[in-house]
């Protein structure tokens, strides 16, 4: 029965949740993020790319997601959370506060 089990889940993966995810993407750009608001659906795990194009750490923060995460120059990370339920979340860049904010809609 294990065995079983286990080829199942090896051809039709572990969860069948796989199209209840939703992908977005935000770049990080001379200290902002690009966009700055972006929308997603409530009820969707979420993962988030974060691509960073510039020379510099910076540091992916939310308070409202309870998220914290660090991107380095030149790369990128994946941030999963969710689902969510509508509202706003904001998100911002910790290393510049100032000019790196953003908000995720969801809808």
């Amino acid at each position: 029965m294990k065995i079983i089990i286990f080829l199942f889940v090896l051809v039709f993966g572990f969860s069948g949740n796989a199209a209840e995810e939703e992908v977005l993407q935000i770049v990080i750009e001379n200290h902002r993020f690009v966009p700055e608001e972006i929308v997603a659906s409530s009820g969707k795990r979420i993962k988030l790319v974060v691509i960073n194009k510039d020379p510099t750490v910076e540091e992916f923060e939310s308070f409202d997601l309870n998220r914290e995460k660090i991107v380095p120059g030149n790369g990128q990370i994946k941030v999963i959370f969710g689902p969510l339920k509508p509202g706003v979340y904001k998100f911002f860049g910790e290393f510049h506060e100032k000019t790196a904010q953003g908000k995720i809609i969801v809808r």
